[in-house]
């Protein structure tokens, strides 16, 4: 038999009797045509398509699912004919309360603040229970129920700010622990309770004379300032010229409570510098906050904090922006202003909305030369519009504030401060970089996208009397600070 015919007969033995590698042969024909007609097809395709999984991804899902402890759902079962399902809980809500601080307001009364699941207050009816353990055993605890304050107006966001008030009907003195029982109430899981027990304050007898003493002594400011969160890319230049014009508006009594959600960089912290050196300013960090999704960087909070830190400090408190300026008349100073309104425990400020945009035209060619507020004189003078106030208080006789007024005091409130103080709005400004003269009008009057301006020289006369006070204050160390 010849070579030619013992191959034949191979294959011939082959396709006939062996079903199975022809099955075999033919997958690897179309495998090989597959991958061959693949690599002329279009790259979004066979990406999108057909997905190759790592190794990586792979070892990190099976390790995953190891790490987890939870169970499956069992399979429905059937009760009485009818079938039962069941629904797994996994994971964890919004925190019950989170602690930012706690200050005593009183021989018998405290104040906790902290931010709280929002949902939980909408729905669900959360209580607290305010417990004193003093440090001697002379003395037992002693509960009492805490009344919420929930000051931001519905704002908030995942988490809503919290003031946990915990007065005692007998004063507790001489040292000791507050801790806050804070139970759900089924807020969530109707059939589940939990109650969260936390320390929100230690007292040593030292600190109770050291409060004793500051809260009979007269206040250490006539004013001070508490501002909200400062954050973004804010403009050093902006910053310098509020606080000089501020520092010289409310005098040497006087002092400015900063806090940095993010915003304080180093140009900024430059302009702060000098003025911290000079005892004039406290910069607090409050970028943890960022964690908790409240509103607008959780600035309720902060002014929360700061009411109560500084509450028996200060004759008077300010709350508005780092873009607004606060303005009393020429024949008044801010102490004038606040004696006339001294029967009262709250006032609020108007507004004066400046454009951020609009300048003179004589000012052309040398505007950078000018400060923000010495160049922006075109006010908005549009009519049946209702602008947002800020407002000054007596802060030992408020229990919780806000950011344009505070509903939680004790005495009087006026918003009829017409002609004594004001306030320009610079909207807009603090944040941006570059001139902001972006349109120069040679007119006393104009309407821009349908707003009426008009002219107001009143920041801008006072301007060089700022500018010569800062140079005295702290020398020319912030000359060359940039937009």
């Amino acid at each position: 038999m010849t070579k030619e015919k013992e191959r034949k007969m191979f294959v011939g033995i082959v396709w006939n009797c062996a079903a199975e590698l022809k099955f075999i042969l033919t997958a690897i024909l179309f495998l090989f045509s597959l991958i061959t007609i693949l690599q002329f097809m279009p790259i979004r395709f066979s990406t999108t398509c057909i997905s190759v999984p790592s190794f990586d991804s792979v070892s990190v899902s099976i390790s995953a699912i190891n790490a987890s402890t939870a169970l499956p759902p069992p399979p429905p079962a059937l009760e009485n004919g009818v079938i039962k399902r069941a629904f797994n809980p996994f994971g964890s809500a919004a925190y019950n309360f989170i602690l930012m601080s706690a200050y005593r307001g009183g021989i018998n009364t405290f104040a906790v603040m902290g931010l709280a699941s929002k949902p939980l207050h909408v729905y669900g009816k959360p209580s607290y229970l305010c417990q004193w353990i003093p440090n001697t055993n002379m003395h037992k605890p002693i509960n009492v129920t805490g009344t919420k304050i929930l000051p931001d107006w519905g704002y908030g966001r995942v988490y809503t700010v919290l003031v946990v008030n915990c007065t005692f009907p007998i004063p507790v003195s001489d040292g000791g622990k507050l801790l806050i029982h804070a139970t759900t109430n089924g807020g969530g899981d109707s059939e589940f309770n939990s109650t969260d027990t936390f320390l929100a304050l230690t007292e040593s007898e030292k600190d109770f004379t050291n409060f004793i003493s500051t809260f009979n002594k007269p206040p250490k400011y006539d004013f001070l300032y508490c501002g909200s969160s400062l954050y973004g890319n804010l403009s050093p230049q902006r910053v310098r010229e509020w606080l000089a014009f501020h520092v010289r508006l409310f005098g040497v009594k006087s002092h400015f409570v900063i806090h940095d959600a993010g915003g304080v960089h180093e140009g900024v912290m430059a302009v702060l510098k000098p003025w911290i050196e000079k005892g004039y300013v406290t910069l607090e960090d409050i970028r943890d906050q960022e964690r908790f999704d409240g509103y607008y960087h959780n600035q309720f909070l902060i002014v929360n904090d700061c009411l109560h830190k500084y509450r028996f400090q200060a004759k008077w408190m300010f709350f508005f922006d780092v873009d607004e300026f606060i303005f009393v008349p020429k024949k008044s100073t801010i102490k004038s202003v606040v004696d006339s309104l001294s029967d009262y425990t709250q006032f609020t400020i108007e507004q004066m909305p400046m454009s951020n945009k609009l300048c003179l035209e004589e000012d052309r060619g040398k505007s950078y030369r000018k400060w923000g507020f010495e160049k922006l004189v075109y006010k908005d003078v549009k009519r049946g519009i209702r602008r947002d106030r800020k407002y000054a208080v007596q802060p030992r006789n408020v229990i919780a504030t806000g950011v344009h007024m505070s509903q939680n005091t004790v005495g009087k409130t006026t918003h009829k401060t017409e002609g004594r103080i004001k306030y320009f709005h610079y909207h807009g400004t603090i944040a941006e970089h570059r001139e902001p003269c972006r349109q120069l009008v040679n007119a006393t009057t104009i309407t821009v996208d349908q707003i009426p301006y008009e002219v107001d020289s009143t920041m801008r006369d006072i301007a060089g009397t700022v500018k010569r006070f800062e140079l005295k204050m702290i020398g020319s160390t912030l000359q060359k600070t940039r937009q």
